[in-house]
């Protein structure tokens, strides 16, 4: 579809950037907005993505749009239907080995590669990958090993704080496999 006839039709329009927010499982900046909407205008992306957070948000009860700081914007499941969801998905995003992995790095950061070895094993590695690749860790070289901490999308994506400390207060409160 070329973008003239994009930006022509709003339903379409409006039903492409509900399908990548939907799609996504992350938020969205506006040049991501845009793109998906096949239209060169980040505002009016914006603008339609405002549009659908406020008709997502004021019809459906356990599914929300938010807009963060940037703007950037995700369509989510609400905190408390995680449970009912999760005994319907069909496969999660990471294994229970991972999750343990990176509820150490998220309480423990920065936490050193080889602490995380001696801590879990070294399938720790393979975790290590995966949680990069999703973008729920950064490393940063200190020396021959690296250091790990968690990223602003982790914060986002569990609904925990970005600051650190706040963050371990909350993940105390918690199972450590999150």
């Amino acid at each position: 579809m070329s973008e003239q006839s994009a930006e022509s039709s709003q339903p379409e329009l409006v039903a492409r950037v509900e399908a990548a927010l939907y799609a996504a499982g992350r938020p969205l900046d506006p040049e991501q907005l845009a793109k998906a909407a096949g239209t060169e205008s980040q505002r009016k992306a914006v603008a339609v993505a405002r549009e659908i957070a406020k008709a997502v948000n004021g019809s459906l009860k356990a599914i929300e749009v938010i807009e963060y700081p940037g703007p950037r914007f995700a369509m989510q499941l609400k905190t408390e239907y995680t449970q009912v969801a999760r005994r319907f998905a069909t496969r999660p995003l990471l294994s229970r080995a991972a999750l343990r992995t990176l509820s150490f790095i998220a309480y423990f950061q920065p936490i050193s590669g080889s602490e995380l070895v001696l801590r879990r094993s070294s399938a720790v590695y393979q975790h290590l990958r995966s949680l990069e690749e999703i973008g729920f860790i950064t490393s940063e070289r200190q020396g021959r090993s690296k250091s790990y901490k968690t990223t602003s999308r982790f914060a986002e994506y569990f609904g925990l704080s970005s600051d650190i400390a706040m963050m371990k207060k909350q993940l105390g409160g918690r199972n450590l496999t999150l």
